[in-house]
Parts: C-alpha cells; structure tokens; sequence
C-alpha cells in the first residue's frame, strides 16, 4: 500500500479550483470516508478519484458559513490573506496576529 502525504495541513486556507468558495482546512482524511450517496451525488464526469486525501473545511461561499469535504485535486492554497468568516473558528483555532490559524490543544480525555 502506498502511503500519501496531504497537500495541505491543518490551519491553511484553501480554494476550490472550480466553484467560489474557500476556507480553512480542519480534519483530513488520508482517502475518501464519507457515505456512498454522498459520493454518487456528484455528477459523473467531475467527480473526483476517491484514492487521495479528502479534507473537512471550515468553508465559506457568497451564501455564506458552512462545512465543506473536498478532494485534494479540487484544492488550491489561497494566498489572498483575507481571513475566513465562519462562526466555527474560534472552536478549532486559535487565530494569530498575522492571521494564521493554529489548531487549538485537544484535551485527550
């Protein structure tokens, strides 16, 4: 088996390549984890190759705030610098001066 690095790490801001919106990346799975119905909603010639890492996004678009889970191939880093508007951020974030993101410490138990 083949062992993957993401592309993007906890805290960075992403965009997607096709449709407008961005946001700040808060889980990673290593390949495709969601449900089957989800994966078979997106119509056939876009839909992406399930052997890449998928992330969970804090994502926000034109309607505004919402979770987004996208494939690697459909990410690009957003250097734009502005911050991302979503009311989870400060749940997983701590958000510095400079406005990087930096996950928060998780008690274990």
């Amino acid at each position: 088996m083949q062992v993957r690095k993401a592309l993007f790490e906890i805290g960075q801001v992403v965009r997607h390549r096709v449709f407008a919106f961005r946001g700040v990346v808060f889980d990673v799975d290593p390949e495709f984890a969601n449900s089957e119905d989800w994966w078979q909603a997106i119509p056939e010639a876009i839909r992406p190759r399930k052997d890449q890492p998928f992330y969970h996004l804090l994502a926000e678009n034109e309607q505004g705030p919402y979770i987004a889970y996208v494939s690697e191939q459909n990410l690009l880093l957003d250097d734009s610098g502005s911050p991302v508007d979503h009311p989870d951020i400060d749940k997983h974030f701590v958000v510095d001066a400079e406005g990087g993101y930096h996950p928060r410490p998780q008690a274990l138990n």
